[in-house]
């Protein structure tokens, strides 16, 4: 005679087996696993972009000799400006206020005499829009490096001495184009996976309830723990097949590179969809409502995932009660562990301690789940 809590492979099986059917007959599982993640992705890949292309300059030039022209065919010539001449200051702080340019450049009416004599106060003057930081600073860093290129190059062409500056030689680590989609895609796939793994264990013991098939569950010899498994096995599958969809349309159609071993991003994947797959599984055994439940798994994995991992918003700039907060969010070791497999490769210090913070996590959620799941059966059993 078998012991009660003892796991029986073929009930196992039969169990996963109705849960294969429930998904394949279900068009939600097959929508949130293969069609949400690819879309998702296209929009975090393509609708976000941190890379600055081409910025509105309005330039006013009171000069009009050829110095300030041959200035003025620097900044027209940049393939990161677009350039808008305009005919007054009052015309282009209006452009400026209202958001149709981010910066006007003002050519002084001695321009050219302060090139020539090389002294005195600043020959041009640069207005930016304060109200996006980012763009304002690379707007000034920009110009300043044109502004010496071009001194430069105006000494070179009057055989004169050009004039003294520091010369930088940058060089770029992991992402050497400094493409913000190698960053952004791997971060975003932690995101996705969230979802996608809250999402799909979030509806399947509240559709139990819903349609009331957990009373005849509960009135077989099922055991908490071959419930649980046949809960999660097959919609862990489901999901690493989700997560297999979203590497092969980053690495072929996007073209982000995947530079670290592919049974550690296994590891690292199957971790994380532990606690994903906990955290919907012990919402959907608590709620009991399928709406409710995904409701509730959109709240507690979308928004901690996208404002607390660090996908986007740099952690080290967070106040200290949120940076201490992001600790317990799982998709921050997540987004780590990616971008460090995608962009560095096989970094052990990294991918060690992410690892370790994943596999804790994911006993923690599942081991909630199964604690939860096994009073509430029990009281149901009783009753």
């Amino acid at each position: 005679m078998k012991r009660p809590g003892r796991i029986d492979p073929r009930r196992l099986l039969a169990l996963c087996r109705k849960e294969g059917y429930q998904i394949v007959r279900d068009p939600s599982s097959i929508l949130i696993a293969f069609v949400l993640p690819v879309v998702l992705l296209f929009i975090f890949g393509y609708g976000i972009n941190l890379d600055t292309s081409s910025i509105r300059l309005g330039l006013l030039d009171e000069d009009g000799g050829a110095e300030a022209r041959s200035f003025a065919a620097v900044l027209a010539g940049s393939p990161f400006i677009d350039l808008r001449v305009g005919l007054s200051r009052p015309a282009l702080r209006e452009e400026l206020e209202n958001g149709s340019i981010k910066g006007m450049v003002v050519l002084s009416s001695d321009f050219s005499a302060k090139v020539r004599q090389g002294k005195g106060e600043a020959a041009i003057q640069v207005l930016t829009d304060g109200s996006e930081p980012n763009t304002a600073s690379f707007l000034d860093s920009y110009l300043q490096g044109l502004w010496q290129v071009w001194l430069s190059q105006r000494a070179s062409d009057q055989g004169l001495k050009a004039p003294t500056m520091t010369s930088l030689e940058p060089r770029f680590w992991f992402n050497p184009t400094t493409v913000s989609r190698n960053f952004l895609v791997p971060g975003s796939i932690s995101v996705i996976m969230t979802v996608i793994g809250a999402l799909l264990t979030s509806l399947v013991v509240a559709r139990e309830w819903e349609r009331g098939t957990m009373e005849a569950l509960l009135s077989t010899p099922v055991t908490r723990a071959e419930l649980l498994l046949s809960k999660i096995l097959p919609y862990y599958l489901l999901g690493m097949v989700a997560m297999l969809l979203c590497v092969l349309v980053a690495t072929l159609l996007m073209g982000v590179p995947l530079r670290g071993s592919l049974w550690l991003l296994f590891i690292v994947s199957s971790l994380f969809l532990g606690s994903s797959l906990g955290l919907g599984l012990l919402l959907s055994t608590v709620t009991r409502n399928q709406f409710v439940a995904a409701q509730a798994a959109l709240t507690a994995a979308f928004l901690p995932a996208t404002m607390l991992s660090g996908f986007v918003f740099e952690i080290s700039s967070m106040p200290p009660p949120v940076q201490a907060a992001t600790y317990l969010v799982p998709a921050r070791y997540f987004v780590s562990a990616l971008q460090t497999l995608f962009q560095a490769g096989d970094v052990w210090p990294v991918l060690a301690l992410n690892t370790a913070f994943l596999l804790f996590s994911a006993g923690f959620w599942l081991g909630l789940t199964a604690l939860k799941t096994g009073r509430r059966l029990d009281r149901d059993r009783v009753a």
